[in-house]
């Protein structure tokens, strides 16, 4: 067939039409949710049981104590992982939806958790850091992220207010002051052990420009609300589970790992904490 622009298009119900069909559904979700999470997130910002922030007191968190205090054995396992940094993926080859930002292969990361589901492979090779990640209340997402020598992550918001994300620094470069991250109006410049938490919906953007690599932990951690809101921000995350957001990263995930020769273990939803949280 061939449209009126004079473009060839495949048979209905052809693989290439079916896919083309699927592609398409998949932007309208997407787009669609774009549009309704600013609406979603003032409502949910009516319940926040903190005040706003850019870079939050960690004294808001005690969990934050937990990392810090075992910070040697995640830091040692991410070096470990980083004698052989071909086995981290780049995040351009697990999510299309961030193609803008991860605009090479110097922005990489080994997902732990993600909004919730358990990358039971990527755990069993840090069992410590999985072990350490368990105790934290509200966690959505986790992974060891990586920024090569040079690299760049442009100007950038998260997804949601939602969600609050931490950084907490395990290799980083002799010259600190050029390795950093701008937020809003507030500059980070990591340090080892060091836990920062921030509200990504404010815009960010990072450098590395050092000839080291930099490595993190990042999380991705419910944000405090009271009743309703909290239960209306799990509904979203339960929600975010079943988008093809999430969906598609976790087959490029499981592709990624089985082209470089891992495999990996289905993911499962993460347990939940004995730890209360709101």
């Amino acid at each position: 067939m061939v449209h009126p622009t004079g473009e060839a298009s495949s048979p209905a119900g052809t693989p290439e039409a079916n896919q083309s069909g699927s592609r398409l559904g998949r932007d309208i979700v997407i787009s669609l949710g774009l549009r309704l999470l600013p609406i979603f997130d003032r409502l949910l910002m009516r319940f926040a049981t903190t005040r706003e922030h850019q870079i939050f007191p960690n004294e808001l968190f005690p969990w934050t104590s937990l990392l810090t205090e075992n910070w040697l054995a995640i830091r040692d396992e991410a070096r470990a992982l980083m004698q052989d940094r071909a086995s981290i993926p780049p995040v351009r080859d697990l999510s299309s939806d961030h193609e803008k930002i991860a605009v090479d292969d110097k922005w990489r990361s080994f997902f732990f958790w993600g909004y919730g589901l358990r990358a039971e492979a990527n755990c069993a090779r840090c069992p410590q850091t999985a072990r350490i990640l368990e105790q934290i209340p509200g966690l959505l997402s986790a992974l060891y992220s990586v920024t090569l020598a040079g690299a760049h992550i442009p100007r950038h918001t998260g997804p949601t207010k939602a969600i609050l994300t931490a950084h907490m620094g395990l290799i980083v470069p002799l010259r600190r002051e050029d390795c950093r991250m701008q937020i809003g109006d507030r500059e980070v410049v990591w340090e080892e052990r060091s836990v920062v938490i921030f509200d990504d919906m404010y815009p960010h953007e990072v450098w590395n420009n050092t000839g080291e690599d930099r490595v993190i932990l990042m999380l991705h951690v419910k944000r405090p609300l009271r009743f309703p809101g909290s239960v209306l921000r799990d509904l979203l995350f339960a929600a975010l589970r079943a988008s093809p957001f999430v969906r598609d990263g976790l087959r490029n995930l499981e592709r990624w790992e089985k082209s470089n020769g891992s495999g990996i273990i289905p993911s499962q939803e993460a347990p939940r904490t004995s730890t209360k949280e709101s």
